[in-house]
């Protein structure tokens, strides 16, 4: 195992920043060489809390960093990542969105790979240990829909709420099927914001999977939750509260070794059984967990969990589903 310690900082300090900063400060295995932010009082006011140092300029850190975290606005995304890779031979973890085109993305990806250097992206649902205890099944999925509701706050409405919600639920999806978008179906709604507010979208893929998604920040209360048929099987994973459910047919179930509770069923005159199963999920921080991926990445140790061209994926299709709906609402 490579042991050596790496140098890491991290850019940006505002709300998910202060807890890449709280975890990197825990890392035994880097030197965690401290943070910069636009906002010096901000930036000096969370190196004090972790008792690290602020860098007045961004181009001081990365000079003397192997990674930086970039967890600024999407806007400038692009511009600080750029810098990074292709500047100072940095390699990078930004929060999603990668970036906020596509044709940024791709030039991020470019660089990158033309310096053998690492992009991994925080979508950090697709380390929740719900949907994690799922992914061991094999998956086969015909129909999958997933709703994401979330009560209005002031944060993230700069954007559209599938750049700022359904991507998350984008990116399972793509990981889940692993097949070619073949057609997409989108509306939405502002309610309160100049932007989208509420979306729905259907997805069809190239291998016959079909998808819905709907995403609101204009709701009572908080919904994450992903339901999966697929042959045989129907699973409810509730993102959550950390809850996997899964329901088997089967003719024989001893095959199912670790359902909770059997029950007969009768279906096209053969005799059957209902089997239903609640693995166990893990107890861990989904942000800990990317951040040490990030660290074993640089290192060789691991690959980024969600790399560059997953969060360029996610993107390109969040962005053709915004444009859709506001084709539609003209």
């Amino acid at each position: 195992m490579n042991s050596k310690k790496i140098n890491i900082g991290v850019i940006g300090v505002g709300h998910l920043g202060q807890y890449h900063v709280k975890h990197y400060a825990q890392m035994k295995n880097i030197n965690f060489l401290g943070l910069h932010d636009s906002d010096p009082n901000r930036g000096l006011e969370i190196a004090k809390q972790y008792g690290v140092k602020f860098h007045k300029k961004a181009s001081s850190l990365m000079k003397a960093c192997d990674g930086v975290s970039i967890v600024t606005p999407t806007i400038v995304h692009y511009e600080v990542a750029k810098r990074a890779l292709k500047e100072f031979n940095c390699n990078v973890f930004i929060e999603k969105p990668i970036t906020k085109t596509v044709d940024q993305a791709n030039d991020l990806i470019k660089i990158a790979k033309n310096n053998n250097l690492i992009i991994q992206v925080g979508h950090i649902e697709r380390l929740n240990p719900a949907l994690k205890a799922f992914q061991q099944y094999d998956l086969n999925p015909k129909f999958i829909e997933i709703q994401r509701l979330a009560p209005y706050t002031t944060r993230g409405t700069d954007v559209p709420v599938v750049l700022d919600l359904m991507i998350h639920d984008i990116d399972i999806l793509l990981s889940l099927v692993k097949s070619e978008v073949e057609s997409i179906h989108a509306s939405g709604v502002s309610i309160l914001t100049d932007s989208i507010d509420i979306a729905h979208a259907r997805i069809r893929f190239s291998n016959g999977t079909v998808s819905s998604i709907t995403s609101s920040r204009i709701s009572k209360d908080k919904v994450r939750k992903i339901k999966i048929f697929q042959d045989n099987l129907y699973s409810t994973i509730d993102l959550l509260i950390g809850q996997t459910e899964i329901y088997n047919i089967t003719q024989d179930s001893k095959k199912i070794k670790n359902a909770l509770r059997t029950e007969p069923f009768s279906h096209d005159n053969k005799d059957k059984f209902i089997t239903y199963e609640k693995p166990s999920v893990e107890d861990y921080d989904p942000l800990r967990m990317e951040l040490d991926n990030f660290v074993n990445s640089i290192l060789k140790i691991e690959k980024p969990i969600v790399s560059g061209y997953d969060a360029r994926d996610a993107l390109d299709v969040v962005i053709k589903i915004n444009n859709m709906i506001l084709e539609d609402i003209k």
